[in-house]
């Protein structure tokens, strides 16, 4: 897996939307503070365009990310926000010039697709905060602090509360994953993960308990949970349930589908559709530990 290079103050970073359409007053904040930091900052053309509910037409949202894959002065691409699109777009889309010259992609929710498409390039990628969750309370965000660390090379190493129902034990390997919905949206396609051997980190919002227990099955079924090292979940916010109530919650749901393995899983990271979104880096090599208390460190040799 290649990490690609840090930042440095007065690199480029572009700004694109490649799923839903976002108000300029929601992420401009956001985007100016990445400027304080000494970033070079140039926004897509269409970042703010609407097509319904997308940013864009697809091929309108090609044009700006491609322009940031191409770009050769460009370090890092920072996704203006998720919501519903970016898998629309993936057969326009060339990746051969950001395999020669690798940069970051940064983002969470429906940017799963993109880090599914870096992964199997071999290229890490983050999963964080976007440029709407920079500032909270009028100051920069603990999400948007962790993020600038990462991004110029130094990511913080998590300790975390444990969750009573973990299943303890450590693992290590390369970090993977991301939102569970769209990791199932890409089930049989050529981006679907391979997780033998690795950390898989999920997270989800707004799902029924049934489709949660499907998705899960789904990877149960499909031999993705069986090899790994370790399930690091996120959180699953605002998770609905049917009139006829289907009777398990969310950590059920998951330690049902993993019951015949032994790896440790670890609940409660603070990642994913929340205030507090660590990032982490996706396709490094990390070493989780779930016990009495819970630590998730990358390995530099990653």
């Amino acid at each position: 897996m290649h990490i690609p290079p840090f930042l440095k103050s007065g690199d480029r970073i572009r700004v694109v939307s490649p799923a839903g359409k976002i108000r300029a007053e929601k992420v401009m904040p956001g985007i100016e503070l990445l400027r304080e930091q000494g970033l070079e900052v140039v926004i897509g053309e269409h970042v703010f365009a609407e097509h319904f509910q997308y940013a864009g037409t697809d091929l309108q949202r090609v044009d700006d990310l491609q322009l940031a894959l191409d770009d050769p002065k460009t370090k890092a691409i920072i996704c203006a926000r998720g919501g519903y699109g970016s898998i629309r777009i993936l057969e326009y889309l060339n990746f051969s010039a950001i395999k020669k010259n690798p940069k970051w992609m940064v983002g969470f929710s429906d940017i799963t697709i993109l880090h599914s498409v870096f992964n199997k390039l071999e290229l890490a990628s983050i999963h964080g905060a976007m440029p709407g969750f920079f500032i909270q309370n009028g100051q920069p965000s603990e999400s948007f602090r962790n993020l600038l660390a990462t991004l110029t090379g130094n990511p913080t190493i998590y300790n975390f509360d444990a969750h009573p129902q973990n299943r303890n034990g450590e693992a290590r390997g390369e970090l993977v994953g991301g939102n569970l919905s769209l990791l199932y949206s890409l089930s049989g396609t050529p981006y679907d993960l391979v997780t033998r051997g690795k950390i898989l980190f999920i997270e989800d919002v707004s799902e029924y308990l049934y489709h949660l227990d499907r998705m899960m099955m789904n990877l149960r079924l499909s031999g993705k949970l069986e090899k790994l090292a370790g399930l690091l979940v996120g959180s699953f916010t605002e998770t609905k349930d049917n009139e006829s109530p289907f009777g398990k919650s969310v950590e059920e749901i998951i330690l049902d589908a993993v019951r015949d393995y032994d790896f440790p899983v670890c609940f409660g990271f603070p990642a994913g559709h929340i205030d507090r979104n660590m990032p982490v880096i996706l396709g490094a090599g990390y070493s989780l530990l779930a016990a009495s208390s819970c630590k998730l460190e990358m390995q530099h040799n990653g």
